[in-house]
């Protein structure tokens, strides 16, 4: 199965970084996020990505056509105008970026990729979360149930006070926010059949909203619960909290060696 990763937006809550290179080439341990979502596919035998690129996509297309030079001791013999690569440490990765343009939209950039797919199930996943989700039962999950598309349900920590507010605006109570104050978000991680085309129209489709709509009203949408660690880059707070994890060598998402 393919994985495909959506990697084209702008990234403009963490402009901070995106205005150089696109949110899934932002480092955590030195690595693109992007390097790191793969990993975890990788570890479970996922070797075969499409990339949705759009926004400064010609960085993403850099990397991985530089990616035994980034990741090998290189000699550069000026002289003789001759590049040597010693201990190359690479992984088995077929790697296929397609420029699904600029200001397309999520559900426009899955369509556009129809095409490298064909009738086959693929993953499909954000270019900005990591996780320990366990692929395998998630597709046993996606196999048993035989909907259109799964997606990963993950619990999501409130970031601010709660408030009880009155009809007419008072406040009638308020409290710091709890680990129990949580709601249930789409973290990504989701496995879909090749009928999600039929939802998808053109490059203004917003797969969040009518596709997966539609997907829920006719009941082929199913969501798969994933307990364990997950986090998204959405901030400079949260990736320096990915940061942090990635050096303390603690990094729940790091399950492979």
């Amino acid at each position: 199965m393919k994985v495909v990763i959506l990697a084209g937006g702008f990234g403009t809550r963490i402009s901070e970084e995106s205005h150089l290179k696109p949110k899934p080439m932002i480092e955590i341990g030195g690595k693109p996020i992007l390097w790191h979502i793969m990993k975890i596919y990788s570890h479970y035998g996922y070797n075969e990505f499409v990339i949705l690129a759009g926004y400064k996509q010609h960085v993403i297309k850099e990397y991985f056509a530089n990616y035994y030079i980034y990741n090998s001791d290189v000699t550069f013999d000026l002289e003789e105008n001759r590049v040597e690569v010693h201990t190359s440490h690479t992984d088995p990765w077929k790697v296929t970026i397609v420029d699904t343009g600029l200001e397309t939209m999520t559900g426009g950039r899955i369509l556009r990729i129809r095409d490298y797919v064909k009738d086959e199930p693929f993953f499909l996943t954000y270019g900005d979360a990591v996780s320990d989700i366990d692929i395998p039962a998630l597709l046993s999950f996606h196999k048993a149930h035989g909907k259109i598309a799964t997606i990963t349900a993950v619990s999501l920590a409130q970031m601010k006070g709660m408030l009880n507010v009155g009809e007419n605006g008072s406040v009638n109570a308020f409290r710091e926010k709890e680990d129990q104050d949580r709601s249930l978000i789409n973290g990504g991680f989701m496995v879909m059949n090749p009928g999600i085309f039929d939802y998808l129209t053109d490059d203004t489709t917003v797969f969040e909203k009518e596709p997966m709509q539609a997907l829920s009203e006719q009941g082929e949408l199913m969501a798969y619960s994933h307990e364990g660690f997950w986090q998204c880059m959405d901030t400079q707070r949260e990736m320096k909290k990915l940061e942090k994890l990635w050096e303390s060598g603690q990094a729940p998402w790091k399950i492979w060696r």
